[in-house]
């Protein structure tokens, strides 16, 4: 089953003079981990804003799990998770309040939301500050419980824009271990990044987006040897240019 169908997607900003993407096409299989990599400015939050409902599509359709976002939406939406590349809780409530607030807002039990909660920040390292304000956390421990908020429900879809954005190498290397568990125990993966490293060490299936298209989507393997380079930092270059981006 398709975990992801978009079709002929288009959406304009207000005020900007050309679409940011037209008749953008893209599919993933349930149960990939299928990274979405792109410079600053190609499109990435944005179609990922799509595609969980955030954003209302112009044009196209977006289905998740089979089932259209726009007609099946209160179905479809306990069935992915989204992380947000801004930090989506309350500052001032501790983790374990935050996940029994928005475990609330998924229909969770109280049981479900205390052990799942307990599990969580075990094995996000996070359990000897659950009961302190996540406002004096550091910045990779946000992360953390940002990464918690969004599997509580234990979905079937993770969405995730930019999870390790400035965050040190520790808590990197814990939160991409963390969702290689996840998709190896079945969940998909849908992963947008500009840290090319993470594509090898994450994902099954990339594509390379700019410009509000999808310049192309294989294995990392098929994506090197059919455009003759030997890097996707390589590969990513001759697609996107060198020019800096803002």
């Amino acid at each position: 089953m398709q975990a992801v169908q978009v079709q002929n997607l288009s959406h304009q900003y207000k005020g900007a003079e050309n679409p940011l993407m037209q008749n953008l096409n893209l599919s993933v299989n349930e149960g990939q981990s299928f990274g979405l990599f792109g410079p600053n400015g190609a499109g990435k939050t944005t179609l990922m804003s799509l595609i969980t409902g955030v954003i209302k599509p112009q044009t196209g359709s977006v289905k998740l799990l089979g089932l259209n976002m726009t007609t099946h939406k209160k179905e479809v939406r306990h069935q992915f998770g989204y992380v947000p590349q801004s930090l989506s809780f309350y500052d001032e409530l501790t983790p374990i309040q935050n996940l029994e607030y928005f475990g609330a807002m998924m229909g969770l039990s109280r049981k479900q939301i205390k052990d799942r909660g307990e599990a969580l920040l075990h094995v996000l390292g996070l359990e000897k500050v659950g009961t302190k304000p996540v406002k004096e956390f550091s910045g990779g421990m946000k992360r953390r419980v940002n990464l918690a908020i969004g599997v509580l429900h234990q979905p079937r879809i993770l969405f995730l824009d930019e999870p390790t954005v400035g965050v040190d190498v520790q808590t990197r290397h814990a939160i991409i271990q963390y969702l290689k568990e996840l998709n190896a125990n079945g969940t998909t993966l849908f992963y947008t990044s500009h840290h090319l490293s993470e594509a090898q060490e994450l994902c099954n299936e990339i594509a390379l987006m700019d410009n509000g298209e999808i310049l192309a989507k294989d294995s990392l393997e098929i994506m090197l040897k059919n455009h003759g380079e030997e890097t996707l930092e390589n590969l990513f270059l001759k697609l996107t240019g060198k020019q800096y981006r803002d």
